[in-house]
């Protein structure tokens, strides 16, 4: 099925809504809403392989018929040439996105220290970044919590889950709040055969984990064996990420154009290549034994009549011209699409100053935009998951009102702004203007750092003046010591 109709007949994302309800018991779903909910999940895989196959190489090119000239597919001289301009999309807006590392200050009064030591331990910078590039590509992305323990003491972990093998389940009114999430794998024998499914069904109290003896379909012949335990997170522990609105990859529109310059690039390798076996056609003379190949030219007895013998290829060429306008065509088209620039362009010269550069890239910053506000509130339900667990573990932690800041990583002219926070003062507070610096989660630190700064320099200026003791005079004749700063008597 071609990608465009999977968009048309498919949801995207891997979230499926019902009707609440249809659940007898929300801690413990039936058989019948969870066989429902994924085989709704299975009909959206194909459109997911589909974009990670152009992510990864695997893009039509290399299997379809590429020329409008090429009758035989199977043709030495065809030349199929990919050039991965989906993978070029999708690291790049990975890179602008979670460049720099996602940073969190606590609301006024509140403490969220623990948070934040919980996020370093897990490395969330690099968990970041992988959920960044899922969201790229499927448009989608998914998060699971849970806790494992290490050296006796329950630490909270978190691990990025393919869309393809998760089911988060939502009621259908405009919340669509989760009610529970499910994650199966396929299990295979050493023979690598299918050997049945792992389900892992989350709820808001439970984790039911149920291993089927054949396929993926629950039912109560089917069933290895069942375990479920509590975890303590109060709330499905699997937080949904979304790229956009429409749920859309950041090259999944673009996918025409991308296999358009594809197949205009391959055709112009292919027309070259057949040029070389180009046919010879030969007016006023006929090949025969007489003939002769001497030194790569080809000798034979003068034809008769008044025109003699001549000769030529039969060849079909494109215009090198054209061509290559045509290319640069479909190339802008696919820069604009995906509104990520094409940073090899003369436009992105070395010499091009920091607020230059945003201008030039206002079409990908717009587009950050929308990524970080829906980036922003699946972190937010991180926080509230993580802050519970720690609230039972005896800890005082209250992430209301955190300030989450995603910072693009763009090229900054430090100096430029260091500039203007120095003209700015007098001015502009000092509390605002310091909040122009990249990176700044608490301006208010940086001033209560400069105040200390400032009280240290005093206070050292303080004791140096009061170890300086005044000058002695010896006085030889008299024998004693006076102060030269004394007045005469």
């Amino acid at each position: 099925m071609e990608i465009t109709n999977l968009l048309k007949s498919a949801e995207r994302g891997s979230e499926v809504s019902i009707d609440v309800d249809l659940l007898d018991d929300e801690s413990n779903p039936s058989f019948d809403v969870i066989n429902y909910a994924i085989n709704q999940q299975k009909k959206r895989i194909e459109r997911f392989d589909k974009l990670e196959d152009y992510y990864e190489g695997n893009q039509d090119i290399l299997s379809k018929k590429i020329s409008s000239f090429d009758y035989n597919q199977n043709d030495s001289k065809d030349t199929k040439v990919m050039v991965n301009n989906a993978k070029y999309i999708t690291d790049i807006m990975v890179g602008f996105t979670t460049g720099n590392p996602i940073s969190i200050a606590p609301g006024k009064g509140k403490n969220i220290q623990p948070v934040l030591d919980t996020f370093e331990d897990m490395d969330i910078d690099a968990h970041n970044t992988e959920l960044e590039k899922d969201l790229s590509v499927f448009g989608c992305a998914y998060e699971l919590l849970y806790v494992q323990k290490e050296d006796e003491v329950s630490k909270v972990k978190i691990g990025k889950i393919d869309p393809r093998g998760i089911v988060v389940v939502t009621d259908d009114t405009l919340d669509h709040n989760s009610l529970f999430a499910i994650y199966y794998q396929e299990k295979h024998d050493l023979n690598g055969a299918s050997n049945g499914y792992l389900i892992t069904i989350f709820t808001k109290q439970n984790i039911i984990t149920y291993r089927t003896k054949v396929g993926s379909i629950l039912g109560d012949s089917n069933i290895a064996y069942k375990e479920t335990s509590k975890h303590y997170f109060k709330d499905v522990p699997v937080v949904a990420y979304r790229n956009n609105e429409e749920k859309q990859g950041d090259f999944e529109q673009a996918i025409t154009l991308i296999d358009a310059y594809n197949r205009l690039q391959s055709d112009r390798l292919t027309d070259k290549n057949k040029f070389v076996d180009a046919i010879l056609a030969i007016y006023g003379a006929t090949l025969d034994d007489s003939a002769n190949l001497k030194d790569g030219v080809l000798e034979f007895p003068a034809g008769k009549g008044q025109d003699g013998v001549t000769a030529e290829y039969l060849t079909k060429t494109l215009s090198e011209s054209d061509t290559q306008v045509l290319a640069k065509a479909i190339e802008d088209n696919i820069h604009k699409t995906t509104y990520v620039p094409n940073l090899n362009d003369e436009n992105f010269s070395g010499t091009t100053s920091g607020e230059a550069m945003k201008y030039k890239l206002i079409g990908l910053l717009q587009t950050l935009a929308t990524k970080q506000r829906y980036l922003t509130r699946g972190i937010r339900r991180r926080l509230q998951l993580v802050q519970t667990f720690l609230n039972i573990k005896g800890n005082q932690v209250d992430c209301t009102g955190a300030n989450i800041t995603i910072n693009p990583n763009i090229p900054v002219n430090m100096s430029n702004i260091i500039d203007n926070i120095k003209n700015a003062e007098g001015v502009i507070p000092q509390l605002i203007a310091l909040g122009w610096l990249p990176g700044t989660n608490d301006p208010q630190e940086l001033v209560d750092m400069l105040n200390r700064e400032k009280e240290d320099n005093i206070s050292l200026q303080q004791k140096a003046l009061a170890s300086q003791e005044p000058d002695k005079i010896v006085d030889d004749s008299k024998g004693d010591v006076s102060d030269d700063n004394s007045n005469d008597m």
